[in-house]
């Protein structure tokens, strides 16, 4: 499965309870629209390193990062080419 489903999928299933509508956009920001909180925010981090094999430094948890699913796609890609 690809990087940007897999993120969807998680988001989807974990924070809409497979309500689909109101991430209508890769862009759509997460914490904005009440998607996920700062409990979520770290959620998302755990789902992030096990699922991806990564190890998110606190000074890497910005909005830019963990925002949207297109952010999260782009660090996630930055930090495994890394």
């Amino acid at each position: 499965m690809e990087t940007r489903e897999k993120i969807r999928e998680y988001i989807i299933e974990n924070f809409l309870f497979g309500d689909s509508d109101p991430l209508s956009s890769d862009s759509t920001s997460l914490l904005d629209e009440g998607i996920i909180d700062s409990v979520g925010v770290m959620e998302l981090v755990a789902f992030l390193e096990q699922d991806f094999g990564l190890k998110i430094a606190d000074d890497e948890l910005v909005p830019e990062n963990l925002d949207s699913v297109d952010n999260l796609v782009g660090y996630v890609s930055r930090k495994t080419a890394a």
